[in-house]
């Protein structure tokens, strides 16, 4: 009975151990091909990130401008001056929500 139970034991701790060494192994071998051919990135557990889905995410392309919402003005808004160009910044923030709306009210109605 002794020696049966023995014998599960050092199966399944063979088990264990020949789990846990294919692990390493594998992790081995991404490791080895991310220095070599740089295409996958296992910076972290999980899936890891291929460098096609890493390129889609940052393609270059920057956001469109936005332009300040006074009519008449084509002035660049920025977010240093509240969202409107810089010869507009003292305006109060009344009127100019007034003018967005009287923007977002014409797109709609065409």
């Amino acid at each position: 009975m002794e020696s049966n139970i023995r014998s599960l034991v050092e199966g399944f701790v063979g088990q264990v151990v020949a789990a846990i060494e294919a692990d390493n192994i594998r992790r081995l071998q991404d490791a080895v091909s991310v220095a070599f051919a740089g295409d996958i990135v296992t910076a972290r557990r999980g899936r890891p990130v291929r460098a096609a889905a890493r390129a889609a995410t940052t393609s270059g392309h920057s956001r469109p401008k936005q332009f300040c919402p006074v009519p008449v003005c084509t002035g660049v808004a920025a977010p240093v001056y509240g969202m409107v160009c810089a010869k507009h910044k003292d305006l109060p923030k009344a009127k100019i929500r007034q003018y967005r709306a009287e923007r977002r009210a014409a797109k709609t109605a065409q």
